[in-house]
Order: C-alpha cells, then structure tokens, then sequence
C-alpha cells in the first residue's frame, strides 16, 4: 500500500498547499483528516485526494457544479473566489463600464450557498465591481431576470438546482440575463487559470464594502417586481377558476415565489406540502430533489389526492424547472406525471393558438421531442433547435428577435425547463407554474376537456411521439473515463441497425455537423422517423441516451392502442442500443 501511495505524491503536496490557504474551518478539518489517513496509508483515502486534486472543476452546461470540499475538484470558497476574481479580470478587459453597472449575485438555501455569494461580493467588490446582493435565498429565474433589471453587467447566482445536498454549483450570466455561452466561457476560464492564491486576492469586509457602496443589499421590492412582470405573462388574465392545486417546492427555495405568484396570478387556491414547504439543504423527505427521479412526487401527488387537486405542480430546489401531474383515474395514485416534452407541447399549442398570429418562433433543444417542430409548421410560427442547455435558447430567442423583429414565444427542454415570452432567458419554473394553471383553466372552461384530452388531440394532429431517456451513472474520473470511452466507440464505429432498423444519417455535433455549435453529442437518425441520441451529461457523470419514435394515428384509432404500437418500438429501439453500449 505504501509504495501505491508514493507514485502519487503529487496529491498529498497539493493538499498540504490547499490547507495552507482554505478559510473554511470545515473543509479544512476534513481536509486534514484526509492527509491524516492518507498517511496511515488507507487506501479509500488515496482515491478521494485523487478525485479532489486530479484536474479542476470546468464550466459546463450550467457553470461550475460539484460535489461540496476542499480541493480544485470540489466546490469550496477557495474555488468561489478564484471564480470570482476571474470574472471580475473578464469583465474589467470586456465591459467598460462594468466597475459601475456591477454584478448581480443571487443563491439558494444550499450549504454553503451564503457563505459563497458573500465571498463572490467581497471579491468583485475588491476588483472595483459593484456587486448587488440578494438579501435572502430566490429562485435561479429571479438572478436571471434581476442581472437585466438592473442592467448589471452580468450575473451569477450560487446553486446546484436538482443535484444531491452534497453538491453546489455557480451560473454565470451575461449581460443580457442568459447563461454565457462563447467566447465568455472560455474567456472567463483563461482568466481563471491566471489567478494564484485565493488569500492574496483583495477581499474587503462586507460592512467595509457596504459603506463604500461597492456592496448594495437588495430587498423584497425587487423580487415583487420579479413577480408582477411573470404575472403580466398570462395569455388570458380573465381566466380564472377555482382550480384546485397541490403543490411543492421540494424543500427548495420555490415557495416564497410560486406561492405569491399563484395567489397574486389568480389561482389561490393552492395548498403547499407542509413537510417540504421550508428549504432543507439536506433535503430530508426526498433521495434525490429532482422531480423526474423516482419517488420525488410522492408527498405532493398523497396530497394531491387528500384535496381532490385539479393539478399537482413541483419546482426544484431553486425553482427553474417545473413538473406538472394531472388527474388520470386509469394510474394508480390518480394522477399522471407529464414529461418535459409534453409539458412543451402543451405550452406552445395553447400560446400559438391564443395569442397573436404574429411573426413568432418557438425553440427546443436537440434532445428533446421532434413534436415541437411539427406544431410549429402547423401554426406557421418559426421554429429553432439548439444545443443542449437553455443558454443556447435563450441566445436563440435574442437573435430570432434582433434579426426578424419578431416574438419568442416560449421554448423548453424535455429536462422539465420552460421559458415563456422574453422576461426570463433561462428556465423559470415560477411563471410557469401560473402558466400551466391558466392551461388547465382554458382546457376546462373553453375547449371542455382536460390536459390529457389536450395532449391526444394535438396526437391526432401531428402524430404520436414516444420517448424515453436513459441514463447511465458513472461516478468519478474512472466513471468519466468509461463515459468518453463509449463515446469514442460509437464515433468510431457507428452502428449501422438498431433494432433492425437501418440508421440513414449519423450526425457528430463534435465535428460541427448539424449547423450547430460544436458540442459531444451523436444523432443516429433511423428509417421511419426513429431517433436515437447519445451525450455526457453537463452536471452529471451520466451517459444520457434519449430515444424517441414517431406513430401516425389513424382516424377513429383510439389514442391507447397507438401509444401500445409506439411504446412497444420505442423498448425495442431502447434495449437493442443499451446492448450496444
């Protein structure tokens, strides 16, 4: 075990020197500990310092995210400030007058989450950069819309969103109120790289910076602002109806917006899981605070069913995505969770179909359903396709509106994130929850059917489509390494069948095909519409798969025996690729 441990030296010295600046008794404590064990040359410890010292957290689809500790690997106040002092080195050489416009700073209810915000303020405010600091735990769309209220020179909001209590995250925004995409990603990162000890960086106290107004506390003014523009979203604010809902923020920071909003937005008669209404960095009533995980709905859809709720809404843990259940008396707890992509088609068939038959383009990600696509062509409304993230659709909505002077009416990824008209550039599963209420309202008193009935007849329009994500967990540098070896297996040597099926086109996004941004991500188009999609994940060490067939609907065919043909395809289409990995 010792002479294992000596061919990594590399990493004991790198934590010696970590100690010797980290600020935080916590991760020093652990850190210590570590070194403590490594000496004693237990082996499991061997392996942690590698995965915290191996390499440095880069941005991704969302920033920086990792697992909380000390280390370049982990997120710590270390790396926050680091973070920070690049980005304030960007924006000095890139905006002039970024001293004066400053940065928004926004977090949630995360460990560690204050702690980081108030550092990113010290540091930027050491740069000679206004930071505007939220005065309590908000919502990831309250940052993206304040950093253009205020007409910050960018934005940066501490969270990890859906991950595990054990992880934290930092979002940078643009200007503009959308997540960077390039060249401010790789610029920031370079100057990242050019920052040495965090302890050196000029750091005043925060009542220091406060007094020389480098510091601006925000209040609850601004988020009441935040709130009467989503309002002024609604497609039909007549709309009105004693809808009963069950909702939860899933022990996130989501109740303190999609409350009022609701309430304010004239759906109040809403009811709040009580055990999960509070944040909880530790998320306590939920393995895993992501809606689309297993077991996540289970408080809200109980409570659904004890007040009889005509809709069940969930946010995340910082209330940019939005799930949505509706009643169903054919499922056995009574309601039907929706996935992202019907909650999107939904979304615009309803806003195309009420709202002006203007100049207007909708937008959606790669991974996400083809459907979207048809609805458009259908309404005659423009339609753009981006990268996965919702920084490439709301830089997609800007350049739709810049170039044609038209209207973005919404945009959505199947991950349960939707962004209606241009006040958020990012997901807001605020607005969306008053959103899909006055959905449901209109199905009910208008068109006299409900959101499923909804959903089949936009099926009878367009067809029938069928998907399915799968993803493959792969933790640490080893599960990364296996998750960029599969890809390159696939890149080299495609298939040429799925599941009997002949693959027409492969499109490697890598190599720039498919007139998008370059990007690790392999299109395998089948014969009769079939799709099959491979891609890392962003934020995750998962190896996500998304599969997706289409099914035309026959007059008089009854929409069950449809999606039996479908549902059947798409687990042959499915299997067959997972035996391939």
């Amino acid at each position: 075990m010792v002479a294992t441990m000596s061919l990594h030296p590399v990493y004991r010295e790198a934590a010696e020197l970590w100690l010797s600046e980290d600020p935080d008794p916590k991760t020093r404590a652990e850190l210590q500990s570590l070194i403590e064990r490594f000496d004693r040359g237990d082996a499991a410890a061997l392996k942690e310092l590698h995965e915290s010292f191996h390499g440095t957290l880069e941005f991704g689809t969302a920033g920086l995210r990792g697992i909380l500790g000390a280390g370049p690997q982990r997120m710590n106040r270390v790396v926050v400030r680091k973070t920070s002092a690049g980005l304030a080195a960007y924006l000095h050489a890139h905006v002039a007058d970024a001293g004066t416009r400053g940065v928004l700073i926004g977090h949630d209810a995360r460990h560690n989450s204050r702690v980081f915000a108030e550092d990113t303020a010290r540091v930027l405010a050491g740069a000679g950069i206004r930071a505007y600091l939220a005065h309590r735990p908000w919502p990831t769309p309250t940052t993206a819309w304040a950093t253009v209220d205020l007409k910050c020179a960018a934005g940066v909001m501490v969270t990890a969103s859906h991950n595990p209590a054990q992880y934290n995250g930092y979002k940078v925004y643009w200007g503009n109120g959308a997540q960077i995409i390039p060249p401010h990603d790789t610029g920031i990162a370079a100057e990242i790289a050019k920052i040495g000890r965090s302890d050196q960086l000029k750091m005043p106290a925060l009542v220091e910076a406060r007094a020389e107004k480098l510091v601006i506390d925000l209040d609850e003014a601004l988020h009441d602002r935040y709130l009467a523009a989503a309002i002024a979203l609604r497609a039909q604010p007549n709309l009105e109806g004693d809808l009963a809902i069950a909702f939860t923020p899933m022990q996130g920071v989501g109740a303190r917006s999609t409350e009022p909003i609701l309430q304010r937005g004239g759906f109040p008669n809403f009811h709040t899981v009580p055990e999960q209404r509070e944040p909880d960095p530790d998320f306590s009533t939920v393995a895993f605070p992501n809606p689309e995980e297993k077991g996540a709905m289970d408080l809200v859809l109980a409570l659904a069913k004890k007040i009889d709720a005509g809709l069940v809404l969930a946010n995340d843990p910082d209330a940019d995505r939005l799930a949505v259940a509706v009643p169903d008396a054919t499922s056995p707890t009574g309601y039907r969770q929706l996935t992202g992509d019907q909650v999107g088609a939904l979304f615009a068939d309803y806003l195309l179909e009420v709202q002006p038959k203007d100049k207007r383009m909708v937008a959606t990600t790669i991974v996400s359903s083809q459907l979207l696509s048809y609805l458009a062509k259908a309404a005659g409304a423009d339609y753009r396709e981006t990268l996965t993230g919702f920084k490439w659709i709301g830089n997609a909505a800007m350049d739709f509106e810049r170039e044609t002077g038209g209207r973005f009416v919404m945009g959505y990824e199947e991950a349960l994130g939707y962004s209606i008209g241009p006040l958020v550039r990012d997901k807001d599963g605020v607005s969306a929850c008053l959103l899909f209420a006055e959905l449901v309202v209109w199905n009910r008193e208008v068109k006299q059917r409900s959101p499923l009935e909804h959903l089949d007849d936009i099926y009878r329009r367009v067809g029938l489509f069928v998907t399915e994500q799968v993803s493959i967990t792969k933790p640490g540098s080893e599960g990364l390494a296996e998750i960029k070896k599969a890809m390159d297996r696939f890149r080299a040597k495609p298939p040429t069948e799925i599941a009997g099926h002949h693959v027409e086109t492969v499109v490697d996004l890598i190599k720039g095909e498919g007139g998008l941004p370059p990007s690790d991500v392999l299109v395998f188009k089948l014969e009769g519409g079939r799709r099959v999609i491979m891609r890392p994940s962003g934020t995750e060490p998962k190896l996500k798969s998304y599969y997706e067939v289409r099914v035309p609907v026959a007059a008089g065919e009854p929409i069950a025996t449809a999606r039996t043909r479908g549902s059947a395809e798409l687990v042959e289409l499915r299997d067959a690729h997972q035996k391939q990995i």
